[in-house]
């Protein structure tokens, strides 16, 4: 979505607004937050979606907005696995530059990982960004940290493929970076061997009262996450643990509504307060997490041992994220003011309150809305056209809804458990190889498509499908739409379930197209569920196109 949304109460308390998490909702994992003046910026992971590395930004941690993708030809996903391309980018400022570092994961398949770790500066957020610079390929998350005494070091998951079984993470290394040379130097050194969790990686340093505190996700992505803050006099180490470690965790609490909780990151305000963004699920039935992983804020403190604390107490994340108190008046004049609980309304120049996700495009622009994303192809006029039909958006056919190279897919993320969406086409496909239409998709293995196709009988058809891993199938019997009037599709989704509807040319009334959905399936991996709009043919790579006349997702809670 181009904005993020967020339910803003005013408690009884003077000054004391509260947000309720997670603060950015959808497919939004691994935040890295840092402030740059009286900015906030939180990038998030992308893994095979373009443009990638989304960021946000907020001037008082109420409103996040949408502000850029980073990545566009720097990168080439095409082919890459599910799950693999873009992992962790971390965020840092120093030296009048903005610093971004991320990975570029090739593949997964076990013992090995290969992994290709990049830097890209810019003198502002959004760009102009440098080439990447190539820094190593020891690991995955790399994080860069800049010491008060100038220097620069890299830190790095350390991935041990001797070991047989299980996780192969064995702790972090760090190796100093020279800015003037453009690359690694020395040694890398391991300074974290991690803690009886495992699985340790997305490692933070910051420096606080003399101590080097570094935070690291342990227990892996699933219901076992966790952060885990150690610290040292030197940076090298050696690093004790937390004693009362996790930190942070809802491990031990599989009935709270965030759930995974972990990969965190640690900024300070400019009135001394300190908060963590860090990624959840919340799974609508079981370990059914559709909307992926998604950031959370928490308010933390120093206790007297000098250990990062929930400000809460404990270690389960909160619900609510209360506003600093530098903040709080601010939102409140901003008109967050109301009952607890009271949603406010979206404007074009900010949208507040979590009323429910909205985008819309109506492909009367020069430009398409940047909320698109597509799988590892970048959104482009070589297949997306908003001058072949003015008033149109010509998508031109991909390869199948399963290709990992040019599937030809407009998607935007699902940010709410009860939505609608809905577009309308104008499409003349002559061969049963020739599709386009409405989807709901997590993966080339996991998605739902409600597709107008052509029958050797039936002539213009109607049909929904359904991919789950090696199942295909056809959920409806195909619905003869012949002629030549623009085709509506919708999809009107309730947590697990979705109904996909249809109309044809003026008609006033929507039909069902099939049964109830169920789409828990569309969940699990590192990503989360995408609704968009698609041409395939299987016939003739950029062979036929469909002419969309709009799109509109609004979220519903």
């Amino acid at each position: 979505m181009n904005k993020s949304e967020t339910t803003i109460a005013k408690s009884k308390s003077s000054a004391s607004v509260a947000i309720e998490n997670p603060v950015l909702r959808g497919f939004n994992p691994d935040p890295s937050m840092i402030r740059a003046g009286d900015t906030y910026y939180i990038a998030v992971s992308s893994f095979q979606w373009l443009p990638g590395i989304r960021i946000y930004e907020s001037k008082n941690l109420t409103e996040w907005d949408h502000l850029t993708d980073v990545l566009t030809d720097q990168v080439e996903l095409a082919g890459s696995p599910h799950n693999c391309s873009i992992w962790a980018p971390q965020l840092s400022y120093a030296d009048g530059l903005f610093h971004l570092v991320y990975t570029d994961v090739k593949s997964t398949r076990r013992p090995f990982k290969d992994v290709q770790n990049y830097l890209i500066t810019a003198p502002k957020m959004d760009g102009p960004w440098s080439e990447p610079v190539y820094l190593n390929g020891v690991g995955f998350d790399p994080s860069l940290f800049h010491d008060e005494d100038g220097r620069k070091w890299l830190l790095n998951v350390l991935w041990d493929h001797r070991i047989p079984e299980g996780n192969k993470s064995v702790g972090i290394t760090a190796q100093e970076y020279d800015p003037e040379l453009r690359q690694l130097i020395g040694r890398p050194v391991r300074i974290f061997e991690g803690t009886e969790l495992r699985k340790t990686e997305a490692p933070h340093l910051y420096r606080h009262e003399g101590w080097y505190y570094l935070i690291t996700a342990e227990g892996g992505t699933g219901t076992g996450h966790a952060v885990t803050v150690a610290r040292s006099r030197e940076l090298l180490g050696p690093y004790e643990v937390d004693p009362r470690n996790p930190m942070m965790t809802s491990s031990d609490r599989p009935d709270w509504p965030l759930q995974c909780a972990g990969h965190a990151s640690l900024v300070k305000t400019p009135g001394g307060d300190w908060i963590i963004a860090h990624l959840c699920t919340r799974p609508v039935e079981e370990n059914d997490a559709i909307l992926g992983r998604e950031t959370a804020l928490q308010r933390v403190e120093w206790d007297s041992d000098g250990w990062l604390r929930l400000c809460g107490g404990g270690h389960t994340p909160q619900l609510e994220f209360h506003v600093p108190a530098e903040y709080a008046e601010r939102s409140d004049m901003n008109g967050a003011a109301g009952k607890t609980g009271t949603s406010l309304q979206s404007s074009e120049a900010k949208i507040r309150g979590f009323a429910g996700g909205r985008f819309q495009d109506e492909f009367d622009g020069a430009k398409l809305h940047k909320g698109w994303n597509s799988p590892r192809v970048l959104p482009n006029e070589s297949w997306c056209s908003l001058d072949a039909r003015p008033g149109y958006l010509r998508l031109t056919a991909g390869e199948s809804p399963q290709s990992l190279f040019h599937h030809h897919l407009l998607a935007v993320r699902q940010t709410d458990f009860a939505f609608r969406a809905e577009t309308s086409l104008d499409y003349q496909p002559e061969s049963f190889l020739h599709m386009a239409g409405l989807m709901l998709y997590l993966s080339e293995s996991r998605y739902l498509y409600a597709a107008v196709s052509c029958d050797e009988h039936q002539g213009r058809v109607l049909s929904v499908m359904r991919a789950e891993d090696e199942t295909f199938e056809q959920l409806t019997q195909p619905i003869a739409v012949d002629g030549h009037e623009e085709i509506g599709l919708a999809v009107e989704v309730n947590g697990n379930e979705a109904q996909f509807l249809y109309r044809v040319g003026e008609a006033d009334e929507w039909a069902a197209l099939g049964d109830l959905c169920h789409i828990g399936f569309l969940s699990g991996g590192f990503t989360g569920c995408f609704v968009g709009i698609g041409v395939h043919d299987m016939q003739r790579l950029h062979g036929s196109y469909a002419d969309f006349g709009y799109f509109r997702y609004e979220g519903r809670g």
